[in-house]
Formats: C-alpha cells, sequence, structure tokens
C-alpha cells in the first residue's frame, strides 16, 4: 500500500518496493491541509463582511446627517448590487482569460449572463448590440471560474491492475441528479495502452456491450507516466521518453450528472485526427469546432452528425510521436476542440470509460486500438471487384440490358447490386413478381460468368399487411423480437419505404435465430451472395414513432442536447424512450447498426457457409469485425469527391478498411468528366462502387464515350493487376490491425508538411496515388516525401527530398506513383476477379538507393471462413539484395499452383549482362531511359502443389 508524505504544496506517493516503475504525482492546489484551508477562507470572508458591515453603517450615520439616506437606499436595491454567500459557495474568480483558454459553462441555446452566473461561472460577452442568446462557438461568453467547485480525490491505493481511488464532489453541479461520490479505477493494461474508467460505485450505469480485452495485472514497464491532482481532482498521462502530456484533464468542467456528463483534457498538438462520422477535412480543426455524435440518416454535409459514431482520434505530436484516445461510450455526445488546444467531451449517460495508447507511430496507435475493438473481418476475394448498382431499375429486362451492356464494353466488372426496386411493395424478404420475376436466372447468369450478386435490406418489417399475409411480421411477433414503445408493451412503430414498419431489437437473445431465418428463406429463392444494410441508424419518417415520444420523458426530451441536427435525439429515428431487450434505445441508438452487423454476419455464415459479405451504413467501433461501409448519400460534385478521401482515411483509422464512397455521386446528374475523374480515382478505394439514385442519369461507365470508358478500363485493370497486393494488405489488416489505405502521415510521421495533406492517399507503405479532384484540369500538384518513387506506367525515378512537384495528369490518367525499397505482387488481370486468381503471378520490384526492397504475398481460397486461423493459406515474402531477388514460402497451407509469369525492376543503375532465374537464362527488356528491366514468359512456380515443389527459398533472378 502506497504512503502519502505531505509537503507545503505537494503530496507525492511513496511505491512500494514492487511499484517502483510507477511514477504517480499527487497535488493539492492551493495548500496541504483541505479543510483547514476550507475552514480558514470561510473566517476571512465573515471577517471581511463584519468589517464591510461596519463601515457601511458609518458611510450610513454620515448619509444621515446629509440628508442622503435615500441615495443609499437605492444603491442597494435588489439586482444593483449582489453579495456572495459565503456559507453555500466561493465567489467566482474571474480573471480576464484568453478566450482559447475558455471553456464553456453554458452550452444551451438560451443563454443570459443572470443564468451564467447562477452557475458559479464567469460572463464575459459584448455590451453592443453585437451580444447574441446562442454565441458563437469560438467565443464562450460564459465560461469556468479558476476555482470553480472540483470533484476531490480521496483513497488513492494500489490495485492488482493499477491505481484505484474515490472522487468526491461537496457542491452538486447545476444539472440535475450529480453523481456525488464516484470510483476511479486506473489500469495499467500493456506497455502501450492505459485504461482508466470514472463510474458510480453504488448504482449499477449504462456500459457499452462490446467485448474488450479483460484486466490483467498491471505491465511493469511501461511507455507512459500518470500523475493525478487531489483538489480538483485531474488525471495527467504522459509519454515518459518526451515527457508529453497526452492527456491532462486539468481544467475545472469535470461534470458526472446522470444524464449529462463532461471531461475536458488539453491536446499535445493541433494535429487531432478521427472523431467520426462526419464530412470535411482529414485534419479536425481545433479553432472551436464542434463533432456530435448521434447515428443519424443524413445527406453527408459539413457540420453535421452522420450515420455513425466513432469517439476515438489519433494525434500527431510536434516531434512526430503518435497517439491514440478512445471513450467507450455510446450515447449521445459530443466534442468540442478549441485552439489551446484542448477537447471537451460531452455525452448523455453511461460512465466514463477512457483508452489511451502511446504509438509511437501512427499505424500503432491504431494497432493498439483495435486490440481493444477488434480486428477487420477478411472479405471475399471477389468483394475487392468493381461493383455496380443504381436506385430505379425498372425492372428484370432493364437490370440485365445493363449487365450486357458492361460485358460488351469490357471494363473489368465483379458484382452486380439491387436497391429496393426489387422487392414487392418495398418490404424486406419479397420479390416484386411482376417486376423482377426474372432476378434468380439473371444471378445464376451472373455465377456462371463468376460474378456476383448483392441486394439491400433495411431493418423496417411492415407491421400492416395483416395477419397471416407477411411472415417476416408475424414471426417477429411470435418470438416478441421487435423494439417496445417507452410503456414496453407493444412495438414501436416507425415509417419508411413499405410505410408502417417495426424495427427488430438485435440484443433480443433470439435475433439471430428470427434474421437467420427469414435470410435463409429469402436465399432459396433469391441466391445472393452478401448483403448491403441500408436504413439501420435506425431511420424513420417519423419524429420519434407513429404516436410520437413522451412528453415528460428525460430520455426524450433530455435536460442537454448536443449539438445534433433538428436539435432532437427524435429527429428521422425512434424515441430514445424506447425500450429493447439489453435496456434504453437512448443508451443503445448508436449501436443499432453495428449489432445488426453482427446479427447479419452470424446469419450469413450459417446460411452460405462462405465469407461473409456486409456493407452498412451505420456503424460504431468495432464493426470491422463483421463488414464494410459506404459513405451514404454523396452529392455528384469535385467537393464530394476530395471529401471521399478524407472519408475513406477516418475509417481506415477505425478499423473499417473495406470502405468507400458512391463513384460519380448518389444525388445529381454527373457529367462526363466528373464521373470519368471518379472512377479514377473509385477504382483505388479499398471497396470500389459506382452506385446512384432514382431519376438521375446512367453513371455506368459503359453509358458514356469511348473515351471515358477507355480511361475507366484502363484505371480498374490497374486495379485488378495489383489487388494480390490489396488482397495482403486486408490480411495484414484482419491479422495484425494494419490499414489498407493510408494518409502520407502514416508512413512519414516525422516529416510535417504530411499532417495536412488529404488529397493524396497510399494503398499500404507502397503505393502513393495522386488524383485529379477539381473540374478542367490536367495537372496535379503532388507532394513526395523524402525518399525514391517511381511513376508506375514508365518506371521514372523520382528522388524526392519532400517537395511538391506538379505532374501531367490528362484525361485518362490518375498518378501513381510506387515507394522505393517494396516489391509488390500482382496478376495478369481479366475481368472478373475470380477469373484473375487463375492467371499468373508477377511482382514489381522498385529499388532503394542501396538496392534493397522487399514485400510478401497472401494468397489463399479467397471466400472460405477463417483460413489464417486454420492454416489454410500460403505465404511468400520476397526480398531483394546484391543484384538477386528471392522469395521465401514462409507458410504452405492452400492447396494451388502458383505460376510465376513476369518479374519488374525498377532502378536498376545499367544493363544487365543477363538475367538468370534459378540458374537458367531468361529472357528479358531492359529500358534505358527509365532503368526498367523486366523479365516475362517465366514459369516459375511459387508454389507447384502437383509436384509438391516448395523449397523453403527459391533464388528467382539474378541480373
Amino acid at each position: 500500500m502506497p504512503s502519502l508524505t505531505k509537503g507545503n504544496k505537494y503530496m507525492f506517493l511513496q511505491p512500494d518496493a514492487e511499484e517502483h516503475h510507477d511514477k504517480v504525482i499527487l497535488k493539492v492546489k492551493g495548500g496541504a491541509n483541505l479543510h483547514a484551508q476550507h475552514n480558514s477562507t470561510r473566517v476571512r470572508c465573515c471577517y471581511r463582511i463584519l468589517c464591510g458591515l461596519l463601515l457601511l453603517l458609518g458611510i450610513a450615520l454620515v448619509a444621515y446627517q446629509l440628508n442622503l439616506m435615500m441615495y443609499v437606499a437605492k444603491f442597494f436595491q435588489p439586482g444593483i448590487w449582489g453579495m456572495p454567500d459565503c456559507q453555500t459557495s466561493t465567489p467566482p474568480v474571474c480573471k480576464l482569460i484568453p478566450i482559447p483558454e475558455r471553456f464553456d459553462c453554458y452550452p444551451e441555446n438560451d443563454l443570459t449572463e443572470e443564468k451564467c452566473t447562477a452557475r458559479g461561472c464567469c460572463w464575459n460577452a459584448p455590451v453592443d448590440d453585437s451580444f447574441l442568446a446562442l454565441p458563437p462557438l469560438d467565443v464562450p461568453y460564459c465560461y469556468y471560474p479558476e476555482n470553480y467547485t472540483p470533484y476531490k480525490m480521496e483513497d488513492l491505493h494500489v490495485t492488482e491492475t493499477g491505481y484505484a481511488a474515490t472522487l468526491r464532489r461537496e457542491v452538486p453541479s447545476y444539472y440535475p441528479r450529480d453523481v456525488m461520490k464516484l470510483a476511479l479505477d486506473v489500469r495499467f493494461e500493456t506497455t502501450s495502452r492505459l485504461h482508466f474508467k470514472v463510474y458510480d460505485p453504488d448504482n449499477k450505469r449504462y456500459e457499452v456491450p462490446i467485448a474488450t480485452p479483460p484486466a490483467g495485472k498491471k505491465v511493469q514497464v511501461r511507455d507512459y507516466n500518470v500523475n493525478f491532482t487531489v483538489v480538483p481532482f485531474s488525471i495527467v498521462i504522459t509519454r515518459k521518453s518526451t515527457g508529453a502530456k497526452i492527456f491532462d484533464t486539468g481544467f475545472p468542467a469535470m461534470i458526472y450528472a446522470d444524464q449529462f456528463l463532461q471531461l475536458s483534457t488539453s491536446l499535445p498538438s493541433h494535429n487531432i485526427y478521427g472523431l467520426g462520422e462526419q464530412t470535411g477535412p482529414l485534419r479536425v480543426n481545433t479553432n472551436w469546432t464542434r463533432i456530435s455524435m448521434w447515428a443519424r440518416d443524413h445527406f453527408p454535409v459539413e457540420h453535421a452528425n452522420l450515420y455513425g459514431v466513432h469517439p476515438f482520434y489519433l494525434g500527431v505530436e510536434d516531434d512526430g510521436n503518435s497517439f491514440g484516445v478512445f471513450l467507450l461510450n455510446s450515447n449521445a455526445m459530443e466534442t468540442i476542440i478549441q485552439p489551446l488546444p484542448a477537447i471537451t467531451f460531452r455525452t448523455l449517460g453511461g460512465i466514463f470509460d477512457f483508452y489511451i495508447f502511446l504509438g509511437p507511430d501512427p499505424g500503432s496507435v491504431v494497432q493498439q486500438y483495435l486490440d481493444v475493438v477488434g480486428r477487420p473481418a477478411m472479405p471475399p476475394y471477389w468483394g475487392l471487384g468493381y461493383h455496380l448498382c443504381r436506385w430505379g431499375y425498372k425492372n428484370s429486362t432493364d437490370l440485365r440490358n445493363i449487365i450486357d451492356r458492361m460485358r460488351k464494353s469490357l471494363i473489368p466488372y465483379d458484382v452486380q447490386w439491387n436497391d429496393i426496386d426489387y422487392m414487392h411493395k418495398s418490404m424486406d424478404f419479397t420479390l416484386d413478381k411482376a417486376r423482377y420475376s426474372e432476378l434468380p436466372d439473371i444471378i445464376q447468369d451472373l455465377h456462371d460468368n463468376d460474378q456476383h450478386y448483392v441486394h439491400i435490406l433495411d431493418p423496417g418489417i411492415s407491421a400492416v399487411q395483416g395477419s397471416g399475409n407477411y411472415p417476416p411480421f408475424d414471426e417477429g411477433m411470435s418470438m416478441d423480437i421487435f423494439i417496445k414503445n417507452s410503456t414496453g408493451n407493444d412495438p414501436i412503430l416507425g415509417k419508411v419505404w413499405p410505410g408502417i414498419v417495426a424495427f427488430p431489437d438485435w440484443t433480443h437473445p433470439r435475433a439471430v435465430e428470427y434474421w437467420t431465418r427469414q435470410i435463409s428463406n429469402f436465399h432459396k429463392t433469391v441466391s445472393f451472395d452478401g448483403l448491403w444494410i441500408d436504413m439501420n441508424e435506425p431511420s424513420s419518417e417519423t419524429t420519434g414513432s407513429v404516436a410520437g415520444c413522451e412528453k415528460s420523458s428525460s430520455y426524450d426530451y433530455p435536460i442537454y442536447t448536443p449539438g445534433v441536427a433538428d436539435n432532437s435525439l427524435q429527429a428521422r429515428t425512434l424515441c430514445p424512450s424506447a425500450k429493447q431487450y439489453a435496456g434504453l434505445h437512448y443508451n443503445l441508438h448508436n449501436l443499432y447498426g453495428l449489432m445488426e452487423m453482427n446479427t447479419t454476419h452470424r446469419a450469413l455464415l450459417s446460411v452460405t457457409g462462405k465469407r461473409p459479405f456486409i456493407i452498412s451504413r451505420s456503424t460504431y467501433s468495432s464493426a470491422g469485425r463483421y463488414g464494410g461501409h459506404w459513405l451514404g448519400d454523396n452529392e455528384s460534385i469535385f467537393k464530394d469527391m476530395y471529401y471521399s478521401i478524407t472519408g475513406i482515411l477516418s475509417f481506415s483509422m477505425f478499423g473499417i478498411p473495406l470502405i468507400g464512397a458512391d463513384i460519380c455521386g448518389f444525388n445529381g446528374n454527373a457529367n462526363e468528366e466528373l464521373c470519368q475523374r471518379w472512377h479514377q480515382l473509385g477504382a483505388f478505394y479499398p471497396f470500389s462502387r459506382n452506385h446512384n439514385s432514382v431519376g438521375m442519369s446512367a453513371q455506368d461507365p459503359a453509358s458514356f464515350s469511348q473515351a471515358m470508358q477507355n480511361s475507366t478500363r484502363a484505371a480498374l485493370l490497374t486495379r485488378y493487376l495489383l489487388m494480390p497486393y490489396l488482397y495482403t494488405l486486408f490480411h495484414e489488416a484482419s491479422s495484425q490491425g494494419l490499414t489498407v489505405a493510408r494518409p502520407l502521415f502514416y508512413e512519414f510521421p516525422k516529416d510535417r508538411e504530411t499532417y495536412g495533406i488529404d488529397k493524396q492517399f497510399l494503398w499500404g507503405s507502397a503505393l502513393l496515388i495522386s488524383p485529379v479532384l477539381t473540374q478542367n484540369t490536367v495537372k496535379v500538384k503532388a507532394y513526395f516525401p523524402n525518399c525514391i518513387w517511381y511513376d508506375f506506367y514508365t518506371g521514372l525515378r523520382l528522388a524526392s527530398e519532400g517537395k511538391y512537384a506538379v505532374i501531367d495528369a490528362p484525361m485518362d490518367k490518375i498518378n501513381l506513383h510506387i515507394r522505393g525499397g517494396y516489391i509488390l505482387p500482382t496478376q495478369e488481370p481479366a475481368l472478373q476477379a475470380m477469373k484473375s486468381r487463375k492467371n499468373k503471378f508477377g511482382i514489381l520490384v522498385a529499388l532503394s538507393d542501396s538496392g534493397l526492397a522487399r514485400g510478401q504475398l497472401f494468397w489463399d481460397d479467397g471466400e472460405t471462413v477463417n483460413t489464417y486461423e486454420t492454416g489454410t493459406y500460403n505465404l511468400v515474402t520476397f526480398s531483394a539484395a546484391q543484384d538477386t531477388i528471392t522469395s521465401e514460402l514462409l507458410h504452405v497451407g492452400y492447396k494451388a499452383n502458383m505460376l510465376l509469369g513476369t518479374v519488374t525492376v525498377l532502378g536498376t543503375p545499367s544493363r544487365p549482362q543477363s538475367v538468370t532465374v534459378n540458374g537458367a537464362k531468361a529472357d528479358y527488356e531492359y529500358d534505358s531511359e527509365h532503368k526498367v528491366k523486366s523479365a516475362a514468359s517465366l514459369k516459375h512456380f511459387l508454389y507447384n502443389f502437383n509436384q509438391q515443389n516448395y523449397l523453403n527459398k527459391t533464388m528467382l533472378y539474378t541480373f
């Protein structure tokens, strides 16, 4: 047990012998003895009042003699002069705090000076007509004083996992039902991960029901130090190697009421990323930005809370070290980021459950985050092909014509989708036999051509078809599967495409059974390969329900509403007071999409027996374990094309690598230039799908000119050529928690210029993608970090010391560059991914200045579940050194021939005298201008299953 030693200003924790790795400092601001401090303050205050009264009495006697008493009386009229009650509170110390350092004490919309000061806060507002009842976010008129009544810490003690303490508040805050006594639990979980919780020890509060690592004994060697302040309570987490403050709550703004929790922390730099789902630049603006999190069916526009919730941010410190913070809380929430820099979390329920990740590089931060919430699922190989969809295919004939048109264009094309058009009256698990009777035959034709089919499902189940007419509703009622209204007696009803609907409760213990039954029954008619789950925020055209919400409910009308669209938690969704099996929708709303993904994943596993393919609109932390996401109903404009990159990079940080945007845009009529440029970019989305809305002009690439088709074909053939590399990146994401699409600062965190770059991105470490994002543009200003880069198409070498370059970008080209020092596996592309798998492999070797390079290839059957876990895969590594390229088969478990057809080397200093493959001379070509040589028509087996030819190391290529 640690002991406390008192000093004049600080209280230091003296650790026991086994605690010598800890650095925990306890501070008491203003004195060592808290009770004495409070008592002496009260005595001094009363003494000052007594002296003041005697002085006023003397003044009154003089005034009486001079006949001035009426002026004295007027001077003391109520409201003219206020005197603090020293027995109940301490007057606020309202120094003139600079605006960036003010923490908002009155975030509500009805701000007045009286309401501000009633909270014991400081008031500083313009005295002219510029005053607004709802002030701009960057001008907090009402802010906390330095001496705002805080929580104080008591009984800090050592535990097996770290430390624990009690936090106590003596004076209630201005929100109802304060939790006056709290428990603090600090856990040293790994060398680079700290976990701390602040919760009510006497009353169980809601906590997010997702699996996280169990608490073990604290690690003894850590990358962080932890300091505490006793009064006001704060926790400070610093990086041990540099002393940088990663998390510091030393601000007077902590509140822990039943439906309002608030905590502020400083930020070590202005380079902050994440906090979604939102639309805007990749790096969060720290100059007074509000990011609200409440899953909502809303067009992706700036400053709006969108479909998913991800309370995680990644930061890059000024020295290039990186860190991450995750608040495991699923209630309605907002964050305020201000230029101190600092961030304030406000949430309407649950607990404070924070994870701090020390990195130290961006990739490590994301890995550590995924160690907590779970690594992403491995997608089926065909899911990485090109997908085509639209809302508005009129019938089977229209759909078949689109498929035929795409096939004739010879553009790579793997997956055909359907929106709600295929349904009877827009109802789930139905087929419109009048318009889509041929759909089963069309799907069979797709399968015969190594193509696949995906259709949409919405969670709303029609509730008005009458008993016996619609089994999904009848069975749901008999299983008691639907979310209930606030009374808990009847299903809560909303309104979507089929009209009045009920919503499955994914927390119900029979939800998987119910959903699997519906999917299985429909799969017997329509043999789909994957599912697109939409409208699962959940979305409803009603406000709360068709019957409205309880006017007296503090859940439907909470004391504070974060800055969400329409300033309402009920808008376009269910009443927060609705009841689910696991609790109130108020707590579970933001998890609805995640839980549907989980349920659908389990159902597809049961029905198909193969690797599930799921794309969901609503997501929460850990959703990548079950599927992917698209960025919603974007506009057919260049700005939204740019924002698609920032969305993809953000969701890569969130652990959802299967991510894309609607190519050419969903809303609006895309012109040919926009659609051509967007297809070039979309060919490098991890999830590549073209989709648009009903009533809009066709935007499948085959509907445009031959030049546009040629450009799209070339871009997609490049994608299919590189698909083994892309698939290997997904394996690394699934098995190690790495990212697929990456911002430049991931790979170059010491290069400060990369921190704000979000119009270029990387596939893995090796492929730099620099698209055109503006109209009438044939050049791109691209940044090349300090290393060797090669033009993907010509092999031209570019040595950069970290500079921008203006490069040509004609209408038929997207600029791609390969980073020196890497080897990319490739494959001769076909028009479908599963056909490409039958072709020869290639390797693309980009040498570093020292003539070195490395890479790897992961290979399995592309559709079986858990091949990595069961060992049914092959893993080949490649290395280049001393004029020799070598392959090494690290693991053999997948019985299929892997034939190498081409080897291309970029950056060779001179023409080789000869090229040999496993000792035998091979033909080769050499481009003297670009220093590129390649050997083609090879017949070397990376792995020959028939001959069991899998030497541990094989020399492929010597020059």
